[in-house]
């Protein structure tokens, strides 16, 4: 993946742009990590008003999606007016030739009028969600995650839920590595867990113990290598461990075993991208206690054996 467009139509939605820019549009060749061919593009190439109150100017036409290895949709500000004809089909004509497809917040709707989310799960904002469901039940809408990728197509949850897909993207093309590091230099997390179901009415809830939530969360991210049962994290938060799964899918979007399995799983692939552990040492590292373990949940859930993973990524590196 080289050349990334971010399709815009009247109008932009500039912080679910600049998402895009700052992950695919910046030149950060001075940290080692990827540089794309990145343009923005418009129906009508110029002046485009966004739904700030400014301006920005848009060189290039459809006709730029038309070399992408990604065509990015940076939320669609008006619902209520038609999609161009001419988006639609240059939307279609890009998913036919192979490129992918990543969309952020209510980008999810021109995809649903070309009818590429026929058949297809989906995620838009969970404002939008019903909306969207109702307008194309074809579309399975996915009202609980932050992203979710079916074949070409990626959508993700309102406004920051475009980070993490960004991110899952470069993961997917670059390694975890990568990744990381591309998260650290934009001071976010490399992955979250759960979905966005946990921002709709309480972000995090207090914590009537005084034990802060985060800083267990930090300490079993520091300890993926020990047998961490919800009895001892209920325990280490001095609290039952019914009361602490339950807070602690409030604070997450999910439970505690999906977490530390998310998070074990990032970690395998870390070892296994920059490391060269045997297979039994680095499910020891991530937590899986056996080679056989890592192997079934890596490949339920990436689709792919450690070892083709680490064949991969490493020959890349090389």
């Amino acid at each position: 993946m080289r050349d990334v467009v971010a399709l815009v139509g009247d109008s932009a939605a500039p912080f679910e742009l600049g998402v895009v820019c700052q992950v695919f549009g910046l030149d950060r060749s001075d940290d080692r990590l990827p540089v794309y061919d990145f343009a923005v593009c418009a129906p009508r190439p110029g002046a485009v008003e966004t739904t700030a109150g400014f301006a920005i100017q848009v060189d290039h036409g459809l006709d730029r999606m038309a070399s992408a290895d990604l065509v990015t949709i940076p939320a669609w500000p008006d619902l209520d007016r038609s999609v161009p004809s001419a988006i639609v089909e240059a939307l279609r004509s890009a998913v036919a030739r192979g490129a992918q497809v990543l969309s952020v917040c209510t980008g999810a709707f021109p995809l649903a009028v070309a009818g590429l989310l026929d058949g297809r799960r989906a995620a838009t904002h969970w404002q939008f969600a019903d909306r969207l469901a109702e307008r194309y039940p074809e579309i399975r809408v996915d009202r609980d995650v932050l992203y979710v990728e079916d074949g070409p197509i990626l959508t993700s949850a309102g406004a920051a839920a475009g980070i993490d897909a960004c991110l899952h993207v470069v993961r997917r093309e670059h390694g975890a590595a990568t990744a990381n590091a591309l998260a650290r230099r934009m001071v976010v997390p490399a992955h979250r867990s759960g979905g966005q179901a946990q921002f709709i009415e309480l972000p995090v809830p207090a914590a009537a113990t005084g034990y802060e939530l985060s800083g267990l969360i930090d300490w079993m991210r520091a300890h993926l290598d020990r047998p961490l049962t919800v009895e001892t994290l209920a325990a280490r938060a001095l609290t039952s461990p019914r009361t602490f799964a339950r807070r602690f899918k409030a604070a997450t979007g999910t439970t505690p075993l999906r977490w530390l399995l998310d998070q074990r799983l990032q970690r395998a692939e870390e070892l296994l991208e920059s490391t060269d552990l045997p297979m039994d040492a680095v499910a020891a590292r991530a937590g899986f206690g056996s080679a056989d373990a890592l192997r079934h949940h890596f490949t339920a859930r990436r689709g792919v054996t450690p070892g083709t993973h680490r064949r991969t990524f490493r020959s890349e590196q090389n």
